[in-house]
């Protein structure tokens, strides 16, 4: 029994070296098959990054265009709020000329009867309320100009 033991362990490490060596050349020739397997495996993960990449340039693209079009809008909102301004500038400017005018006559104007008098304090505070009216909606003209250029400027640094 005792030779049998000996043999038995000879037997046990001639099929793990025997194993070890059919193992070694089995891997030896898949090697290249497993590198290249994994290569393949990077690619699909590198063409996975590329199509999200080209989706989110696609989304890009997109929103871009979005904006473009937002702010051609506002552009053309702007160009006409300016040629209102540079239309009503020369009516308010003949309008304070007119209140000035006003103003130096009513300074220099003998004192007259109550019914004239009453009637131009009428007119000066008929043209004051137009002149105000004049100047609110000139300051609301202002802001909405401001708001457009603040919305160009945005639309521009995010291009």
């Amino acid at each position: 029994m005792a030779s049998v033991n000996p043999l038995r362990k000879l037997r046990a490490s001639a099929g793990t070296r025997l194993a070890r060596l059919i193992d070694y050349r089995v891997e030896e020739r898949l090697r290249p098959f497993v590198e290249r397997l994994e290569q393949l495996h990077r690619l699909d993960r590198h063409a996975d990054r590329l199509t999200e990449q080209e989706n989110c340039t696609n989304d890009h693209r997109r929103r871009l265009a979005e904006l473009e079009a937002g702010l051609e809008d506002a552009r053309g909102h702007l160009r006409w709020t300016r040629g209102e301004v540079e239309r009503l500038v020369p009516h308010v400017a003949a309008q304070e000329g007119r209140l000035e005018d006003l103003r130096a006559k009513l300074a220099l104007a003998p004192s007259a009867d109550k019914p004239e008098l009453a009637e131009a304090r009428t007119l000066i505070e008929e043209v004051q309320r137009q002149h105000a009216q004049v100047r609110v909606r000139l300051t609301g003209i202002a802001q909405y100009e401001e708001r457009l250029r603040r919305l160009e400027d945005r639309a521009g640094a995010a291009g």
